[in-house]
Parts: structure tokens; sequence; C-alpha cells
């Protein structure tokens, strides 16, 4: 029988575990180094500067595909620690081979539905920012309950970025999305523009911020005439 905590705590999953072949590389990394790259779900909070051994912007990632780009900005920002959270193994074990490739200090890795751990383990006022790059655009009207951007996950998530600081000019916490369907663009700022704690950078879509990569994927598309949404968001 169901009882009411878990009926409050259920949702609708953005994702469906495909996880494809798993690569003896990826694999072997995800044996030998998840346990010391990886953080594991507990619902309880998490200290992030105990997490990553130091006191530092924290950003986090939503769902990083198979690494490269998640990569490229940490090694590109040492200054900055990135959680990154994502539940398909062959991703996972790519970004740990990427860590230990490239010596990356400053990245952990939580393999968990995102929604759940930004519930369970994240506290108000932590994070300095939030990257979700190309979400899965569920772009089949009947599939588009399950797109992650909806007002309720916005809701939380502002809740987990730091306030901005009555200091003049001091902006808070930012939410960054990208998408390459325009639907999802649209659905995107609509949902963020409608959160009262958020404020856009700009009127509606922005040029993509310098430190987001663009992907092999992005650049062939680009090539065939396809656009790309970037959405900036602070907290106010």
């Amino acid at each position: 029988m169901t009882n009411s905590s878990e009926l409050k705590n259920r949702h609708i999953r953005s994702f469906v575990l495909r996880q494809g072949r798993v690569s003896p590389a990826q694999q072997r990394a995800c044996d030998t180094l998840l346990p010391r790259f990886g953080i594991p779900y507990s619902a309880q909070p998490l200290d992030l500067a105990q997490a990553f051994g130091r006191n530092a912007p924290k950003i986090l990632e939503i769902g990083f595909g198979m690494g490269d780009s998640t990569a490229t900005i940490a090694l590109a920002h040492p200054e900055n620690d990135y959680l990154a959270l994502e539940v398909h193994t062959p991703g996972v074990g790519n970004l740990l081979k990427l860590i230990e490739a490239q010596q990356i200090s400053n990245t952990r890795i939580i393999r968990h539905d995102a929604v759940e751990v930004m519930r369970d383990m994240l506290g108000d006022a932590t994070l300095d920012g939030v990257h979700i790059f190309f979400p899965d655009p569920w772009h089949k009207a009947r599939h588009n309950k399950r797109r992650l951007i909806q007002a309720p996950f916005i809701a939380q998530l502002v809740q987990k970025l730091k306030p901005a600081n009555p200091e003049p000019d001091q902006v808070g916490g930012y939410i960054h999305v990208a998408t390459d369907w325009q639907n999802y663009a649209e659905q995107v700022l609509a949902v963020l523009s409608s959160e009262p704690l958020l404020k856009n950078t700009v009127a509606d879509y922005a040029a993509r911020p310098a430190y987001r990569p663009l992907t092999k994927f992005e650049k062939r598309g680009i090539n065939l005439g396809h656009g790309v949404w970037d959405l900036v968001f602070h907290r106010k």
C-alpha cells in the first residue's frame, strides 16, 4: 500500500533509461573512478564544501550526456566546482575517463535522478549556477509533460540558487538552459519568465556565453541551418 509521503515524492521522470552499450573502458571507469569522483545518492543534505574539499562557487549541471562539455568547462574554470548529474552509465563512464585523462579535480558526479538529488540533497541558497544543456525535448505533444523544465521544478530549483546580494550590481545565482528545439525554447522562456524570483539577463534569448563550448552535434546542426537557443536567468 502506498502512503501519502510516497505519493508526495513521486514525479514524472524526464528520462527513460536507454543505457545502450557500455564499453569496457566506460564500465572500468565506473568501477574504479566513481568511488573517487562520485557521490552516492542519499536522502539527506549534502555538504558541498566538504564534498569538494574547499569553499568555491558551486555549479550544478543536470544531464551532462557524454560529459565532453562538462569536462571542457571544468578544465577552463578551475575556480569553480561542478556537481554533475546523469543517469546513463555510458555518459558517466565517459566523463570519468575524461576526468582521469585531463586530471580534472573540480568535478563530482551523482548518478541519480536530478529531481530527487535537488529535493533531498541540496540545501537552499547553496548554488552559484545551474547548467541544463540540451535536455530531452520530448518533442511529441503527448510527451511534453515529461519535459524537465516545468514551473513546479523551476520553483524548487530557484530556491537552491544564492539570492542577489543587496550591494549594488550584485546578482544572484543563475540558470542557463540551452536547447535546439524551438518549441522547447519557447516553453523554457515562458516558464522562467513566469518565476517571480528570476530575472532574464536579456529581453528573450541570450547569446551563447563564452564558457559553453559548441558540441560536434551542435556545430553540425548550425551548418545545416538549425537554431540553438540559450536562456540565462539570474535569481533576484
